[in-house]
């Protein structure tokens, strides 16, 4: 189709910006033939009117679509130009924090300024092995396919690192050389790849310097060739280095340096060894303080200058020659200091006795005065004479810095020599890996001689990049046999011709040089004249006629021609050199003595800069006299020779590409300035490979991908059997134009623009789907939808008229009440306005009628008044008148009464005078005297009875008397005590009187009290009251505090508890680290182990092939190798296959090697000596303490009675190994076929005689130690008395019967009375352990009492605190006794820890007393007592004619049984048709036989040979699964055995009576017991590595690359350029495979009879290591990190757990090993938009770090445009949230980590005398017993 086709409405097009160099914009309309303008909408939403070149009508390039945006390849871009590289770029660096990015066959390498996690040790292993287009690109990704190729193809290559100061490019150079030194290893002890990395601080400090665009710039290039043996292991290095930037060391521009090493040595001027070098502050010389910038922040100048030291030390650069390297280099700064004071115009001197040259010729040993004359002098020769001639102050400055600078690049030259001798190669170099780190192209707005050779150089390397790079693509075009024309690529070899062909600019340069009044001006007119207008790359400046432009591939440079000739040039005055050469101080003369011998480009280099060679890859043959002639070759002509030396090493390799970009000027971390690094690209070659890319056909598919990726497009009938003839089809219909594609054998060729316009064809396609299927699911939800509307809406309905109808029946029911209501209303109001008018009414009618009552009771009562008032006036009136008329009538009456008153007197008195009178008297009288007479009678009668009342009352007078006298008597006594009493009454009266005063005031104070108390008791009230009310609170607060210090005692309990499970974790965690610990270190045993047995056989080799005859015995069974001899020390750390083809020089380096260890051995077997010695020394202390208290000894038994000798034996076994190792090793080597080397004269053969001879001598001195141990030990049994005791009653019972002599019934009397003493001391300890306790007991009773009286004090104290004091001092009271508590159980933990300690101790302690008793008893046993001492287990009662579940063999048989039944036995056989474990039955069985003869010899050489047979078997079968599981299971079954019949108790809980009947009696086998246990761990950790061998290679394809749902996923269009020199994926394996793998090994397993839990524990290894590669591979590949894959990979982890669930394995753990891959791909699929999903992501990826959280997140890629990437901001929200989350900040898991293993003690229910022995086994020599 044609390419304006493509410029459609909403399509996306890149215009120019000034500011942004490109810009996205969209098509408002689409574009038509023959418009001039395109209508356009930019981003920000602004509306454009794009106008086309009228000439050339170049449409704008097309932008990718954004699911191509941010491809791991350049070149998989659809549309191939400048601005979708650069936002592709952009995209990586800024969004995904990708820093490399392929195009092509380069890398490109943005400078992050910032460390990233990406170059550790687990990513180096995760790139080792892969293809290179299989993971994200990476600088170890080319590293890898460098030494790929260089295995493969066995042809040398280089890596080819450029770019701009600042760009990164040491550091990529070092990540590389870093990758190889950790790959590869080293060939021999020296640590090569150490020394190669050690030379990059020394390289640093004296050519790298501070520039204004790189703190740690390298200011020269080199190239470092990486040596490799046959092998491809690192052997040496060497290094070439180019372009010395001279002129530094004597001009720095502002803020920049001077090379580190000056300043390191001025921060070091303080240092004892410098204080000679006179040094002092940067500030304080010429050199160093130019650039006014002599610190650079966060670098130390002195820790480096020790860093650079010590990497001197490591290159064997010796400390007194490192004293004159920094000699000569403070002679240079004083040296810079010396000034010149001027005579006249053409001549100087130097100032007399001047200080700076004074200590400059002190350091370089020169004289003074020649050195001040020929500074300020030079010599002229003519043909016939020789002048001196004077210069001027400025040609002696510059002859001055000349001077410096030629030292200081002569000195650079040495220290480089000295560093490749470090690294030269003791061998012979196979191939070699180049790292080329050199310069990018240069333009600054002044160039000068500097920047051309730059500049020069790149075009040659852009040549050669560019050929490289059209090579690649016509090989792959004549590889896919496709039709191709010659593509049209820019060669700038006339640019190149232009600089050094015949009259070329360099050509003309050195012509200028030579002649005698040359100048830079003659020499640009020559340029203008040869090249202006003829050259089309040659231009003038219009406004100078000293510079000159030439068109470079990259960019036009204008260069300023001042100073070429002079830098070209660079005269040095031979007199000075000469003066330097007499030098006293050696190592001077050393810099310049091969200037005259040797091709040495650093004596003449430009003053910027020095090419420098090491020796070129063809040298050529000097011919006589050359040398002079080369000394006078310009430096252009040198460093054009360099280049073509360089060219040819390049052209010789197969080069791989890095380019590094420098994203910023402003060191600013992940910061991308488009217009800097668009011009990086354009000079760097990275777009033109883009161009040559997009020239030809630049997406490329296979077959399977575009069927993949374009199913959708194709319709059934299309579909065919076979891909290819459907592919070509389907293009053949929907791409026209048949040039645009062409079909390979195995790829289908696009041209540019074709994939993207295959995508929106499959895009619209899908669109069109996703409407039809979008218009359908629409419909059905509306249909749905109105259906559920209709059934609502008639609910509602309903529900509407009903509630209609009820409020019209609730209307007519309230209308009703209404009138109901209004009626009743009504007539109360009438009632009620009738009442109040009637009220008003009655109201008025009272008020009036009383109004009138009132008047008229008012009128009334003044005339009821007015009568009362006339009344009283009246009366008093009449009573005044009357009692006037009363008076005077009653003066009348006494007047009158008065006269007849006195007329009666004067009659009363005649009268009384008369007789009558009396006798009147008398009449009365006598009545008076009867009366009187009547009453004498009456007192007379009264009398008589008065007088007999009175004779009876004087009796009782008498007696009353009587009575009274005593009364009277008793009166008197108590009158006289009243009268005491009176007295006594009178002081208590008196007392009274003051107690009733006193009483007063008591009574007062009472009543004051009682006021003050009544008062006390109001305020008592109050206070109770509120003290109730306080009580209440307080109580409350109370049951609050209560229940807060029980919730708090809850949480501190559950704190505790989780701190106790946190404990038990980490202690878990400690173990399991312990554990692999320990088992790693098993690991590395077995390996030098094997490693051992590889030397001893590649030895007996070595020495046999002298004798072919002969052969040495294989000593793998000697008794030197059982279990004490498990731990041997063995260093060789490598595996070296025998190859008999190296040289006979080499084997003697190798018998060296082999020399040297057994020395090492030997060393080591001497301290272990020692070690024995010390314990010989404690054991006879410990002996002659036993002699005291030999009775109190308890009885030991027989079968430990030999350990001591045995060692004995062994240790001698082991001297004598080693005796006749070294002989065949003096016999080696005495045969060799290398006279030159072992001649008797040859220095080799004399240091390893000497050696030899010093060994064997070392080996007698160990005999004769063995002897003195032997002789001690003979001493030592003496002195102990052996006693046998029989710990079987039935056998105690038989002997008995058996004693016959007294002697024997006296011990056995002596051993009764000492175990009834032994009973009375334990009932006494007993009894005294009883009164202890109570003792404690009653202390915790009292220390209880007192806790309770004390919490009372407490309680009360706190009663009488304010309630806020109470509180606080109830939780520091709890506090402080749950503190105390906690201290209490600390303090008990601590004592039973210290007494668990101290039981532990002494148990050893006794152990090894026990062990010497033994030894000494076994030493008095004659042989014939250990032959006779078998045969009393015949005593044992046992059935006739039953099997005891025992096996005998004749101990010369061992061997045959151990051949057949583990040499050479058939797992498979076994397997299938005995019963699992059989092999590890019949060993024990043997055991068993042997512990019943207590043949302690037998026990040991079997168990031995057994050892040593199942690791020779796994030696050799090692990498066959059904091997090493079958001997895993054995093995432990083995261990299980020797537990399950070891006779201790925790061992027996599962065995039946039969069974315990068989335990072992004699030996204790628990030594051998961990012995098999680490035979068992080193099986399983090799049965790990052979299941991670196998699946390895299955899982990326089967659990990421393989679809397991169909369609599901799909290919993204990425035509990611597969390296043609990369391996072919195998692309074979699928999940199926993975799971019938796993069945497989399960069922293997399971047929072995392998305990269940450790097949738990193999399957979580598997599932651990099945989902750490998965997730790893995951994290490094972009292609891998999106939403379908996320599915594929869920799907794939649910079919694993299926395969748990099946097999019973979901108690494993292996689901938890996979949750890292499953919470990653979760994290694929999950929203990401929101916090709320940033929230849900962080609580959900718990088991993933943060580091891999974030890089899944960048790496996140849509797969079609309907997903969408993740947001910048959102990853950086992830970012905050998990900051203070502590993992590791590691990115990859490690994949080779083993967990530890266990075994549980898993008990047999099989009975040993059932046990049948088939005949299969070829084991007819042993019988059951």
């Amino acid at each position: 189709m044609a390419a304006s086709e493509l410029y459609t409405k909403y399509a996306r097009v890149w215009i120019p910006d000034p500011e942004e160099v490109w810009k996205s914009a969209e098509l408002l309309k689409d574009y038509k033939p023959g418009d001039k303008v395109l209508q356009l909408r930019l981003e920000e939403g602004k509306d454009l009117e794009y106008s086309l070149d009228p000439k050339t009508k170049e449409l704008p390039p097309l932008r990718n679509p954004d699911i191509l945006v941010g491809e791991n390849d350049l070149t998989a871009l659809s549309y191939l130009h400048e601005p979708a590289v650069l936002h592709n770029l952009k995209v990586r660096f800024i969004d995904s924090k990708l820093i490399y990015t392929y195009c092509g066959i380069v890398l490109v390498a943005i400078n992050p300024y910032e460390q990233l996690p990406i170059y550790g040790e687990d990513i180096i292993n995760a790139y080792s092995g892969q293809n290179m287009g299989d993971m994200d690109p990476h600088i170890f990704a080319v590293a890898e396919e460098a030494y790929k190729q260089m295995a493969r193809d066995e042809r040398n290559q280089s890596i080819i690192v450029s770019g701009e100061s600042g760009a990164g490019k040491t550091v990529s150079a070092k990540y590389a050389m870093r990758y190889f030194a950790t790959v590869s290893g080293s060939a021999s002890e020296a640590n090569v790849e150490e020394k190669v990395l050690a030379s990059n601080p020394i390289m640093e400090s004296i050519g790298n310097a501070k520039t204004t665009r790189n703190d740690n710039s390298s200011r020269f290039g080199k190239y470092i060739e990486i040596g490799f043996d046959k092998r491809y292991r690192i052997i040496g290095a060497n290094m070439r280095t180019y372009l010395l930037e001279k002129s530094r060391v004597v001009f720095q521009a502002e803020e920049e340096r001077n090379y580190h090493i000056f300043y390191q040595l001025c921060a070091s001027a303080a240092l004892p060894e410098f204080k000679t070098l006179r040094l002092g502050n940067a500030n304080y010389f010429h050199y160093t303080k130019q650039g006014g910038s002599p610190v650079i922040d966060g670098v130390d100048d002195a820790k480096e200058m020790v860093n650079t030291r010590q990497a001197c030390t490591l290159l064997g650069i010796s400390d007194s020659y490192q004293m004159g390297i920094f000699r000569i280099l403070a002679g240079i700064l004083h040296l810079g200091n010396v000034e010149f004071a001027s005579r006249d115009s053409d001549s100087c001197t130097v100032p007399p006795k001047h200080e700076p040259l004074t200590i400059f010729c002190d350091l370089m040993g020169v004289e003074y005065e020649e050195m001040a004359h020929w500074l300020c002098h030079r010599k002229l020769a003519t043909a016939t004479e020789t002048y001196i001639k004077p210069i001027s102050k400025l040609h002696a400055i510059n002859a001055r810095d000349a001077l410096a600078k030629h030292i200081y690049a002569n000195l650079f030259n040495w220290i480089v020599d000295h560093v490749n001798k470090a690294l030269h190669a003791a061998v012979k170099q196979h191939s070699f890996i180049g790292v080329l780190d050199i310069y990018g192209f240069e333009t600054f707005e002044i160039n000068s001689f500097e920047q051309f050779c730059i500049n020069y150089a790149n075009e040659k390397l852009q040549q050669q990049f560019n050929m490289h790079v059209f090579k690649l693509e016509q090989e792959e075009y004549m590889k896919e046999q496709i039709p191709w024309t010659l593509i049209d690529f820019y060669d700038n070899q006339p640019c190149i011709n232009l600089i050094e062909a015949k009259m070329g600019v360099l050509d003309l340069l050195d012509e200028e040089c030579k002649m005698p009044k040359g100048s830079d001006d003659s020499w640009a007119q020559k340029l203008y004249n040869t090249h202006l207008n003829k050259c089309a790359l040659f231009e003038k400046p219009r406004m100078s006629n000293k510079a000159f432009i030439i068109k470079h591939f990259a960019d036009k440079v204008e260069y300023q021609c001042e100073g070429f000739l002079e830098k070209n040039k660079d005269t040095v005055y031979e007199e000075q050199i000469r003066v330097l050469k007499s030098s006293k101080f050696k190592l001077l003369p050393e810099l310049f003595q091969d200037e005259e011998k040797v091709l040495s480009p650093t004596s003449a280099a430009p003053s910027g800069r020095v090419p420098l060679t090491r020796m070129p890859v063809k040298p050529a043959k000097a011919r006589p006299g050359q040398a002079s002639k080369e000394h006078k070759k310009t430096v252009g002509h040198q460093f054009r020779n360099s280049l073509h030396l360089l060219m040819e090493t390049l052209n010789a390799t197969t080069p791989h590409y890095v380019r590094c970009i420098k994203p910023n000027d402003f060191k600013f971390p992940f910061t991308f300035d488009e217009k800097r690094a668009v011009q990086q690209l354009r000079a760097c070659g990275v777009l033109e490979t883009i161009r040559i890319s997009a020239a030809g056909f630049p997406s490329r598919w296979t077959y399977q991908e575009f069927f993949s990726r374009y199913r959708v497009l194709m319709k059934q009938r299309d579909v065919l059997g076979d891909r290819k003839q459907t592919c070509k089809n389907v293009l053949e219909k929907l791409i026209q134009d048949k040039d645009k594609y062409q079909f390979g054998k195995t790829k289908i060729f696009f041209r540019a623009g074709q994939v993207a316009y295959l995508e929106k064809i499959r895009a619209d396609k899908l669109r069109a789907a996703c409407i039809r299927i979008q218009k359908t699911i629409r419909g059905w939800l509306m249909r749905k939808k109105y259906m559920r509307m209709r059934k609502a809406a008639i609910t509602i309905q309903r529900h509407v008229r009903g509630y209609q109808a009820r409020c019209y029946a609730k209307f007519l029911r309230r209308t009703r009440a209404a009138i109901t209501i209004q009626k009743f209303q009504r007539m109360y109001v009438v009632r009620k306005r009738y009442r109040c008018m009637r009220d008003a009414t009655i109201a008025l009618q009272a008020l009036l009628r009383g109004y009138m009552v009132r008047n008229k009771y008012q009128m009334m009562l003044r005339e009821h008044k007015s009568v009362v008032i006339q009344k009283h006036v009246r009366g008093w009136l009449a009573r005044r008148r009357y009692r006037r008329t009363l008076r005077a009538i009653v003066y009348l009456q006494c007047c009158y009464r008065r006269m007849m008153a006195k007329r009666e007197l004067k009659k009363l008195k005649i009268e009384a005078r008369s007789v009558e009178r009396y006798k009147k008297l008398h009449i009365g009288l006598e009545n008076k005297i009867m009366q009187l007479q009547r009453k004498i009678d009456e007192q007379n009668k009264e009398y008589k009875s008065l007088l007999e009342k009175m004779t009876a009352l004087e009796v009782t007078y008498t007696t009353e008397t009587e009575k009274l006298r005593g009364d009277v008597e008793r009166l008197r006594l108590s009158e006289e005590e009243a009268r005491s009493a009176t007295s006594r009454v009178l002081s208590l009266q008196e007392e009274i009187a003051k107690l009733r005063t006193e009483l007063h005031h008591t009574q007062a104070e009472k009543k004051s009290i009682e006021e003050r108390a009544d008062k006390y008791k109001h305020e008592t009230e109050q206070l109770v009251s509120e003290l109730k009310e306080q009580n209440s609170l307080l109580k409350t607060e109370k049951e609050e505090l209560n229940r807060r210090i029980h919730d708090q005692a809850k949480e501190i309990t559950e704190s505790m508890e989780r701190k106790l499970v946190e404990e038990t974790k980490q202690l878990e965690l400690d173990l399991n680290d312990e554990r692999l610990r320990y088992q790693n270190l098993l690991n590395e045993f077995s390996r030098l182990e094997e490693r051992y047995d590889d030397l001893k056989d590649e030895m007996n080799l070595m020495v046999s092939i002298p004798k072919p005859g002969h052969k040495r015995t294989d000593s793998t069974h000697s008794s030197n190798e059982s279990e004490y001899t498990f731990s041997s020390e063995i260093t060789e750390a490598e595996d070296l296959p025998l190859r008999m083809e190296e040289p006979s020089e080499k084997k003697a380096a190798l018998d060296m090697s082999l020399f040297l260890k057994l020395q090492k051995r030997v060393s080591e077997l001497e301290q272990e000596k020692q070690s024995l010695q010390d314990e010989l020394d404690r054991k006879e202390e410990q002996a002659l303490r036993a002699k005291a208290k030999e009775e109190e000894r308890p009885p030991i038994r027989g079968a430990e009675l030999e350990y001591e000798s045995l060692k004995r034996q062994e240790l001698e076994s082991e001297n004598k190994k080693l005796k006749n190792e070294l002989n065949e090793l003096q016999k080696a080597l005495t045969e060799t076929r290398a006279p030159e080397v072992t001649a008797p004269g040859a220095p080799a053969y004399r240091v390893l005689l000497d050696q030899l001879t010093s060994v064997s001598e070392e080996l007698e001195v160990r005999k004769e130690e063995v002897l003195i141990l032997r002789s001690q030990l003979v001493s030592q049994k003496e002195a102990i008395q052996p006693k046998h005791t029989m710990t079987d009653a039935t056998i105690l019972l038989e002997d008995v019967q058996k004693m016959k002599d007294k002697g024997e019934i006296a011990q056995a009397y002596i051993g009764l009375k000492e175990t009834n003493r032994l009973l009375e001391s334990q009932l006494q300890s007993q009894r005294k352990s009883h009164e202890n306790e109570l003792e404690s007991l009653r202390g915790e009773i009292q220390s209880l009492k007192e806790e309770n009286n004390r919490q009372q004090q407490l309680l009360a104290q706190n009663l009488q605190l304010p309630p806020e004091a109470r509180i606080e001092a109830s939780l520091q009271h709890e506090i402080t006794r749950l503190t105390n508590e906690n201290l209490d159980l600390m303090e008990q933990l601590e004592k039973q820890d210290k007494t668990v300690r101290k039981l532990k101790k002494q148990l050893k302690v006794f152990a090894k007393k026990i062990g010497e008793l033994e030894v000494g008893q076994m030493e008095n046993i004659s042989p014939g007592q250990i032959i006779d001492e078998p045969i009393r287990p015949v005593n044992i009662p046992r059935k006739e004619k039953d099997f005891q579940g025992m096996l005998e063999y004749k101990k010369e048989d061992e061997q045959k049984l151990v051949k057949n039944l583990i040499l050479e036995l058939k797992p498979r056989g076994v397997a299938v048709n005995l019963i699992p474990g059989l092999p590890a039955y019949i060993l024990f069985m043997c055991v068993r036989h042997a512990d019943y003869l207590n043949d302690d010899q037998k026990v040991r050489s079997l168990l031995t040979s057994t050892i040593n047979g199942i690791k020779k078997v796994l030696k050799k079968r090692g990498d066959d699964f059904e091997t090493v599981s079958f001997w895993l299971s054995n093995t432990c079954r083995f261990l299980h055995c020797l537990k399950q019949y070891s006779g201790e108790e925790g061992f027996m809980k599962h065995n039946t009576p039969r069974q315990n009947e068989h335990c072992l009696t004699n030996f204790d086998l628990a030594e051998y017991r961990q012995v098999l246990s680490d035979l068992a761990i080193q099986i399983y950790q090799q049965l790990v590595r052979v299941l991670e061998n196998i699946l390895q290679p299955m899982i990326v394809s089967g659990m990421l690359e393989h679809e397991t749902i169909q369609g599901v996923s799909g290919v993204k269009p990425t035509g990611l350029r597969k390296r043609t020199s990369s391996i072919a994926d195998e692309g074979t394996y699928t999940l199926d495979s993975i799971i019938r793998q796993l069945n497989s090994f399960h069922s293997v397993m399971c047929q072995h009879g392998m305990d269940p839990e450790l097949i738990k524990q193999v399957v979580k290894q598997m599932f651990y290591i099945i989902g750490a590669v998965t997730l790893n591979n995951l994290l490094l590949r972009k292609d891998m990190c999106s939403w379908s894959k996320g599915m594929q990979i869920r799907y794939n982890v649910s079919q694993l757990e299926e395969w748990l669930r099946d097999k019973n394995l979901m108690n494993s753990g292996a689901k938890e090993t996979l949750e890292p891959l499953i919470q990653a791909a979760q994290l694929l699929q999950v929203k990401k938009k929101t916090d709320e999903d940033a929230e849900a992501i962080c609580s959900m990826c718990n088991a993933l770090t943060t580091a891999q959280i974030v890089k899944v997140l960048n790496l996140y890629t849509p797969v079609n445009e309907f997903e969408e990437r993740v947001l910048v901001s959102f990853i950086r929200t992830i970012q905050v949230r998990l900051r203070d989350r502590k993992d590791s900040p590691q990115l990859l898991m490690d994949a080779k980590h083993i967990f530890p293993v266990t075994f549980p003690f898993n008990p047999s229910s099989l009975a040993l005398e059932t046990i049948q022995i088939p005949a299969s086994l070829g084991l007819g020599f042993i019988s059951r017993v």
